[in-house]
């Protein structure tokens, strides 16, 4: 590698950043992360800090597990890769298929389609679901509805039903035949309701005004993650996600699920669904598949949806997509590594504990800091959402938000700002300790701002 000095000086030219103003990132280059050890990363000037980022959302495991390594390792000797277009499979990619349907049997999941990330898994539940409507010779039904606020990928299909302007403007027209219904945030919603149930209802009441308004006939599926992630950690009402599988059944409207942050254990659930004891018709995974050691993703699909692919005798059951590394060898051995180690150190019950040890010092931070409007949040998955004014619910500007971070950051925390709030995905191997330690780091930084 390079020495200090070439990365630092060459740091934002030659590169740009995702989600980040090229201006912007040149005028103040971002940080340099240079190792990652446990749930600490370091920077390029050796300071260490806990990462409450996990990566994004991914790194579950932290940045030290051997097995994964090791499974990489492995591979890359055995087959470093080989296609998995039609005529050709390779072991790891059956086991990790078989792994998966096994892990969300529960959720009714039968079959997998192997992506490189979580924008894919999304784009092919979308093109799999009006496929599927083609198969069942209902060829109008190629609308989608989604929620406000949430946030399903990059790519055309994916950024067309986010809900979130902020991902969708500086590329329209998007992809025509997309609606959303209200998010069911009971902090920000256009009912001014804050009673969780009855939030959820009017919810559900807007949801069946709108199928009635485009006609159920003509839509395809109905796309929801099952807690709102970089729209700002929206746990939805307890009843929300039934409610919706329940009016897309009375209308004959494919669920798709967006696991792709909830998926293996972040809520204290293996899956948003199984959380909220529902069974979706498909569900799109990534990120901690892999815990991010290798860029892998799956649509899982349900039974009925892949019993008509499987028993259509005409040509619309012909899949035509997919990715160059579907099902890479390296990846669905990482994959297959990860879930083992994920099983074995019951994450998803560490998520919860932990989970419940950061919501209690969240509040505590709320009730200290003016700046703090609302905490929300599931298992180790949580936002701070910062307010120039509580009354208003004015948000923070962009200049305190960055002030909250860099001070964080000093502190020992490093945090993701999304608009005015403050994002957590810790990996889910936290222990008590680096709870309160993320907390004082957060801690530092609003008192640094207020």
């Amino acid at each position: 590698m390079r020495d200090r000095n070439f990365l630092v000086e060459n740091n934002a030219k030659p590169i740009w950043h995702p989600m980040a103003h090229p201006a912007e990132m040149r005028a103040q280059p971002p940080r340099i992360v240079m190792k990652g050890e446990g749930v600490h990363v370091t920077d390029i000037d050796g300071k260490s800090v806990i990462d409450a980022v996990g990566g994004l959302w991914n790194v579950n495991l932290g940045y030290s597990c051997d097995p994964i390594k090791q499974a990489i390792s492995d591979q890359l000797n055995a087959l470093p890769y080989y296609s998995g277009f039609r005529g050709t499979s390779s072991g790891p990619s059956i086991e990790l298929a078989y792994e998966l349907t096994e892990w969300f049997k529960p959720e009714g999941m039968v079959r997998a389609f192997f992506t490189s990330g979580g924008s894919d898994s999304v784009e092919t539940a979308l093109r799999l679901a009006r496929q599927y409507w083609k198969i069942k010779g209902q060829a109008d039904r190629t609308k989608f509805l989604a929620l406000k606020k949430g946030y399903h990928g990059t790519h055309f299909g994916g950024a067309s039903v986010n809900g979130n302007a902020n991902f969708r403007r500086n590329y329209e027209p998007m992809l025509p035949g997309v609606f959303h219904i209200p998010a069911p945030s009971t902090y920000r919603n256009p009912f001014n309701e804050t009673d969780p149930a009855r939030l959820a209802q009017l919810c559900a009441a807007a949801m069946e005004e709108e199928i009635a308004f485009q006609g159920a006939d003509t839509i395809a599926a109905f796309i929801m993650e099952p807690v709102l992630g970089a729209g700002g950690v929206i746990v939805p009402p307890d009843s929300f996600m039934k409610l919706m599988r329940e009016i897309c059944d009375r209308h004959g409207i494919l669920m798709i699920a967006d696991e792709v942050v909830t998926g293996f254990g972040r809520t204290g659930a293996w899956s948003g669904s199984r959380l909220w004891g529902v069974k979706p018709d498909m569900m799109t995974m990534a990120k901690a598949i892999t815990s991010g050691y290798f860029p892998l993703g799956a649509t899982l699909i349900g039974e009925h949806v892949a019993e008509a692919f499987e028993t259509d005798t005409t040509n619309f059951g012909s899949i035509g997509h997919g990715y160059t590394y579907s099902g890479h060898p390296v990846g669905c051995a990482a994959g297959l590594a990860a879930l083992a180690e994920t099983r074995r150190l019951k994450l998803d019950e560490n998520a919860t504990a932990r989970g419940k040890d950061l919501a209690q010092s969240l509040a505590a931070l709320k009730a200290k800091h003016p700046l703090v409007g609302d905490v929300r949040g599931k298992g180790l998955m949580a936002a701070l959402e910062l307010v120039a004014d509580r009354d208003s619910k004015k948000p923070a500007d962009k200049k305190t938000m960055a002030k909250v971070a860099d001070s964080a950051y000093e502190a020992g925390v490093m945090l993701r700002v999304s608009g005015n709030n403050l994002i957590l995905s810790p990996p889910l191997i936290l222990t008590a300790l680096d709870v309160q330690a993320i907390a004082d780091g957060i801690d530092a930084g609003l008192s640094a701002a207020g």
